[in-house]
């Protein structure tokens, strides 16, 4: 027998261990993680991190719930008045008591009910009070820029509404959260529809959808028709924006939102689809002011309420709820002038005897270009008898008025005719009366009429702005790219949301329909030779003991400052040579433009002092139906003309303004060919290629 131990059988030979157990194969050990994989989490850590955070938000919701109550009702269940101040702290006006009556459920057509639903929440009957995804989605949009949005509930809006208030926080988000998820189950969902319709907001200070039928179809809410449950629903979403009498110009805004609300009713299988398809969209009464709000006061509150709810300084409800005291930029002695300077150049010229004097309407506003601060705002004779603010509203062309944003494009862009010559004040063009605008490769297919169908043959771009030649500024509209001049346009200050506000060269007839303010705060931007900084109406408000938080006024380049001064001094030959010569009763150097709208339905001045711009426009508005109305004829005058009561009121305004305070002339750096504006074409000018055909055209349009 040999001496050597037979081999151990090792463990991972598959054969078994001194104690009897199989032994198991030896596995590959695996390799330490080395560099940059060191920093890794493992699986297990990524795991025990998700688990860990899953515990601690069902923790917090857990602790949420049971440590968040439901409260009693808020203060702003019974809002409050809003105190307005002029700038030197004086009262402006309070904005009355609140109006709201609650009524039970059944006392609310079924047709109504849904109406909300559809417009708010569809799936409230069915779903849980809160909206997890929505919410999200809503706070994604808001970080994205697109606004404030609204994921919420109507059981989240009523605990808003009812419990706490309209502040944007993160406590007020999660104790509404909590909030709700109690209610819904402590409540029943007719509670929960009841409270909110009865403290929601609906605009016209009506608290509740029965004060809201009052307020809109003189009616109590039970006799509601289903059209007009669905119009009221639509105000849910934005009270002012859709209230017509306010903005008319929201109309088709409005009807989107109706129909929105009426689709979704049929979608849920709350109305039939023949019954839909036969409903017309139902027009609101008047609005009915307090009698607090008379005069120029409830015109300045609506405009402060607008600058402060589209600013998203203040949400609508917010404000509604009351308690604000909002000190605003109005100066009470420009003010007062403003209202003498209508009374005296306009309202005193009015006849009873003759019909179209009662069409006449007046809107003006009057901003300091270094500050911004609107110190006048002129919005009717009287909030009590004429609701709609004619100093914002957006429904009336600006006419002529716009040409100057043209000339202020060319300049900026360094643009050409369509020959080849540079555009500046001295630039001559083709005044032919319906002279086809010419483009690269030809007619584009607009022959615009000058004023009375006057021919001016070759005239410089400064005596067409005198003339306000619509052939000479369509073409160089063209020349410059309407594009490029629609750019211009909302650079110095037009919103770029303004109706009609399209790339054609009929932009230079003026059918934009900006607001009197819009064209104020672009008239502004020329007389800050350039610089843009949007236009503000409040300089202090506070609630209590807190103040909120303002904007600060960031400006800008709107322009070159060549540009924005060639224009100015071109304006200045208007007022010195051209329409707008009754504007030099101001007593003040002065740049402006005069403009008429088709058909002689609104005639505008705009223009500036060193120190103040200041727009007037006079309107044509039939009292009873709304229609605009052409003013020939109005306070004995064969048509109404910028260069009329429009450049009057403007004088005198300007005029008693700035009294007391000297006068001080414009220091221009102006661009090149704009130092001497020539009545006669320059040597340089030759014939335009395009300017050969003077043939009238039928086309009307681009």
């Amino acid at each position: 027998m040999s001496d050597q131990q037979p081999e151990q059988p090792q463990p991972g030979d598959g054969a078994a261990t001194p104690d009897g157990w199989p032994a198991k194969k030896a596995g590959k050990r695996r390799p330490k993680r080395t560099g940059w994989r060191r920093l890794l989490p493992t699986w297990r850590m990524l795991l025990g991190g998700v688990l860990l955070v899953v515990l601690l938000i069902a923790g917090g919701l857990i602790a949420g719930y049971l440590l968040v109550d439901i409260p009693k009702p808020n203060d702003a269940a019974v809002a409050q008045s809003n105190v307005y101040l002029y700038s030197d702290g004086s009262q402006l006006a309070r904005d009355g008591v609140v109006n709201r009556e609650n009524v039970p459920l059944s006392k609310i057509p079924k047709t109504v009910q849904r109406a909300a639903l559809a417009a708010e929440d569809r799936g409230f009957y069915s779903e849980s009070a809160v909206n997890p995804g929505a919410m999200l989605r809503a706070a994604w949009n808001t970080v994205l820029g697109k606004g404030k949005q609204s994921g919420s509930t109507i059981t989240q809006q009523y605990v808003k509404n009812y419990y706490l208030g309209q502040e944007q926080t993160l406590s007020r988000k999660a104790k509404e959260f909590f909030i709700a998820i109690k209610l819904d189950r402590e409540e029943s969902k007719d509670d929960i529809l009841q409270g909110y319709l009865n403290t929601s907001y609906f605009g016209r200070n009506a608290y509740g959808v029965q004060a809201a039928a009052q307020a809109y179809f003189d009616k109590d809410v039970g006799d509601l028709t289903t059209a007009q449950g669905a119009y009221l629903a639509t105000l849910l979403n934005a009270p002012s924006a859709y209230d017509l009498s306010a903005h008319p110009e929201n109309k088709r805004r409005a009807m989107n939102r109706w129909n929105y609300v009426l689709d979704g009713m049929v979608k849920e299988k709350w109305l039939g689809a023949a019954e839909r398809a036969a409903m017309t969209f139902p027009t609101p009464g008047k609005a009915k002011p307090a009698a607090g709000m008379s005069g120029q006061r409830g015109y300045l509150v609506e405009a402060v309420k607008t600058y402060l709810t589209s600013n998203k300084i203040i949400d609508e409800q917010t404000l509604a709820s009351g308690g604000y005291r909002i000190t605003t930029t109005i100066d009470k002695k420009r003010q007062n002038a403003f209202v003498t300077a209508v009374r005296e150049q306009l309202m005193d010229k009015l006849s009873d005897s003759r019909k179209v004097d009662s069409y006449v309407r007046a809107g003006g506003a009057s901003i300091d270009p270094a500050t911004g601060k609107v110190v006048a705002l002129y919005g009717g004779v009287d909030y009590t008898k004429q609701y709609v603010n004619n100093a914002t509203r957006r429904d009336y062309q600006v006419g002529s008025t716009f040409k100057p944003f043209i000339l202020t494009s060319a300049v900026q862009n360094g643009s050409t005719t369509q020959d080849g010559r540079e555009i500046t004040p001295k630039t001559s063009y083709d005044g032919t009366n319906r002279r086809p605008v010419q483009g690269p490769n030809g007619p584009v297919g607009f022959a615009p009429p000058n004023e009375d169908d006057v021919s001016y043959g070759r005239i410089t771009a400064t005596k067409a702005m005198d003339k306000s030649v619509n052939a000479v500024y369509a073409q160089m509209a063209e020349d410059v790219g309407t594009q490029k001049v629609k750019d211009t346009a909302t650079a110095l200050g037009l919103p770029k949301k303004t109706p009609n506000l399209n790339a054609f060269p009929s932009m230079a007839l003026g059918v934009a329909t900006a607001s009197v303010l819009d064209m104020t705060q672009a008239y502004a931007t020329l007389a800050g030779h350039g610089e843009h900084g949007t236009y503000t109406m409040v300089t202090k408000a506070t609630k209590g003991s807190e103040e909120v938080d303002l904007p600060g006024r960031q400006k800008k380049r709107a322009v070159p400052r060549a540009a924005a001064d060639t224009t100015t001094s071109v304006l200045r030959s208007v007022v010195d040579n051209g329409t707008g010569f009754a504007a030099q009763a101001a007593g003040r150097p002065a740049a402006g433009k005069t403009g008429t709208a088709d058909d002689d339905k609104a005639a505008w001045f705009a223009g500036y002092t060193p120190d103040l711009a200041t727009v007037v426009a006079v309107m044509g508005q039939d009292p009873d139906s709304a229609v605009q109305k052409p003013l020939y004829g109005a306070a004995g005058q064969p048509r109404m003309n910028g260069g009329g009561p429009p450049a009057q009121i403007w004088a005198a305004y300007t005029a008693a303004a700035l009294e007391g305070e000297p006068a001080t002339d414009f220091d221009l750096d102006v661009d090149s060919g704009a130092e001497v504006p020539s009545d006669e074409p320059s040597e340089s000018s030759g014939s335009p290629s395009s300017s050969a055909s003077t043939e009238p055209t039928a086309s009307s349009g681009p």
